[in-house]
C-alpha cells in the first residue's frame, strides 16, 4: 500500500486506504516521542522547506519537530522575512525556494488554493499546512488520528460547534470523517454557516443542544474574528451563552463522549475551563499527536517521490 501522489494538498484527494496508511504509520511514530533519544534516521539528508505566509504557532512548531525527529534538515522562511511581502509574486518565491533544491515545502498561506497552485509548479513534494479557510489536511488527520486511538471512526457521532464560515479544519474534519464512515454534524450560528454546507458530507442545524446529544466526539472551533471583515455577531458574550460548550452542555453527550479544539483556544468563548481540562478532554493529545501524523505525513511523501525518481 503506497499513497497516490508526491503531494499532501486536500483532503478530497485522499481515498480511505490511503487515510488508514496514514494513520498506522503515524502509530508506529508515535513510538519515537516515547523514547529517551526522540529522534531517528529516516530522512537523513532529506530537506524542508517551511513557508508560512500566514501567522502559526502551533502547526509550525509540530511540522518543525516533525521533520527535526525524522533528522531532515529544515529552513523556515515566514512572509515579514521575506520577498514576498516587498511584492514578489508566489510562483516567483516558489521558484527561489525550489532553486535551493528541497525535497518538501511545507506551505501555510492566507489565500484559497495556495498550496495546489505551488504542486502544479513544483518539482518536490508540496504539503497544506492550511490554505485560507480552504482545507488544513494535516489537522483533520490528527483529529481522526486521535479519535481512533480511543474509538473506531466508523459509526461516530461527531458534532463540530462554531465558526464553520470561516475553518478550514472543519472543511478538512467533514471531509475526512465522512469518508472513513463518521455521522458528522456541525453547528453555529447562521451568520457563521457556508450555505450548502451539507454537500461536503455532512448534516447541519443551529441548535447546539440538539446538535450534541448523543454524540460520541464534540469539537469546537475558535471564533476566527481576524477574518470577519463585518459585524457576524452581536458579542461574544452572547456568543459564550448561545453556542459555548460547557459542562452543562456536555451532559447531552454520550456518557463517554471527547472534547476536541483545534487550538488555540479562547477560554470562556467557545469552551470554558473545566471541560477544556477535564476529564473528556483529549485536546493536549491531539498536540501530542500532531507531531506523529506529520511525521507519517513527511515519510511516506518521500518513499513516494523516490518511488517517482526511479520509474
Amino acid at each position: 500500500m503506497r499513497l497516490r501522489s508526491r503531494h499532501l494538498v486536500a483532503i478530497a484527494s485522499l481515498e480511505p486506504d490511503e487515510v488508514e496508511l496514514i494513520l498506522d504509520t503515524a502509530e508506529s511514530f508515535a513510538e519515537v516521542g516515547t523514547r529517551e533519544i526522540k529522534k531517528v534516521p529516516t530522512l537523513r539528508g532529506k530537506t524542508v522547506v517551511n513557508f508560512f505566509v500566514e501567522p502559526s504557532t502551533r502547526t509550525r512548531s509540530s511540522f518543525e519537530l516533525a521533520e527535526k525527529r525524522l533528522s531532515a534538515d529544515a529552513v523556515n522562511f515566514s512572509a515579514n522575512s521575506s520577498s514576498f511581502v516587498k511584492g514578489e509574486t508566489l510562483l516567483d518565491t516558489a521558484r527561489n525556494l525550489e532553486a535551493m533544491v528541497p525535497d518538501f515545502i511545507v506551505i501555510r498561506h492566507s489565500e484559497a488554493g495556495a498550496p495546489h497552485f505551488l504542486a502544479r509548479h513544483s518539482s518536490c513534494s508540496i504539503i497544506n499546512a492550511g490554505d485560507g479557510a480552504h482545507e488544513h489536511p494535516t489537522q483533520a488527520l490528527l483529529d481522526a488520528f486521535t479519535i481512533r486511538r480511543r474509538r473506531p471512526l466508523r459509526g461516530l457521532r461527531v458534532t463540530i460547534v462554531g465558526d464553520i464560515l470561516h475553518s478550514r479544519v472543519a472543511r478538512s474534519n467533514i471531509l475526512l470523517l465522512s469518508k472513513m464512515g463518521a455521522q458528522v454534524t456541525v453547528c453555529g450560528p447562521p451568520s457563521l454557516m457556508p450555505p450548502r454546507i451539507e454537500a461536503l458530507g455532512c448534516s447541519a442545524t443551529h441548535d447546539v443542544d440538539r446538535s450534541i446529544e448523543g454524540a460520541d466526539v464534540v469539537m469546537a472551533l475558535r471564533l476566527q474574528l481576524e477574518r470577519m471583515t463585518r459585524g457576524y455577531l452581536p458579542s461574544l458574550r452572547e456568543y459564550a451563552k448561545l453556542y459555548g460548550l460547557d459542562s452543562r452542555r456536555m451532559q447531552r453527550a454520550a456518557p463517554d463522549a471527547i472534547v476536541m479544539h483545534p487550538g488555540p483556544m479562547n477560554r470562556g468563548v467557545e469552551i470554558t475551563g473545566d471541560v477544556a481540562d477535564g476529564e473528556r478532554s483529549v485536546i493536549l493529545e491531539q498536540v501530542t499527536n500532531g507531531v506523529a501524523v506529520r511525521m507519517a505525513v513527511l515519510y511516506l511523501l518521500a518513499g513516494e517521490v523516490e518511488r517517482e525518481a526511479a520509474a
